[in-house]
């Protein structure tokens, strides 16, 4: 059976840190857009581009769960929604799904992305307390629509 790890928060929270662990335990795929998105020399505020793209790694994505592969999404995955669509569709192929929720302080998040300084432009404090704002965390309701993750 295939496993779709979903990683969620916002910048500066962990997912990358979290997901190439997992890549390793899990032996699994990863798909980050920002990855893609740096080896193709493409803007990372082009949101245009970068909906393309995980369109692209969500069609990878199921055809690797079909072959009961472990895929690991590593977009942010900022709205309940898109949760939804990823958990469902993961689901209707008869795979196991677990989010994995990443949170830290508005102050830990803005330091990590200065410290970082992968974005160029770089992010903008305003930026950050704007997406913070736009946020939609899970609430344990949704939490509990998810498998159990085997590593923790």
């Amino acid at each position: 059976m295939g496993r779709l790890i979903v990683i969620c928060g916002l910048p500066g929270s962990g997912k990358t840190t979290l997901a190439r662990r997992l890549e390793t335990d899990y032996r699994a795929i990863r798909m980050c857009p920002d990855e893609w998105m740096a080896a193709l020399q493409i803007d990372l505020y082009d949101e245009a581009a970068r909906a393309r793209i995980e369109a692209l790694q969500w069609k990878l994505g199921q055809g690797l769960l079909r072959l009961e592969h472990t895929v690991i999404i590593e977009w942010g995955t900022w709205g309940r929604n898109e949760r939804d669509v990823l958990r469902l569709g993961a689901r209707d192929l008869g795979a196991v799904v677990e989010l994995r929720y990443l949170t830290a302080s508005r102050e830990v998040l803005w330091q990590r992305v200065r410290d970082r300084g992968l974005e160029n432009p770089p992010i903008q404090r305003c930026d950050l307390d704007r997406w913070i704002e736009s946020f939609q965390a899970p609430t344990d309701e949704e939490l509990r629509l998810f498998d159990a993750p085997v590593f923790e």
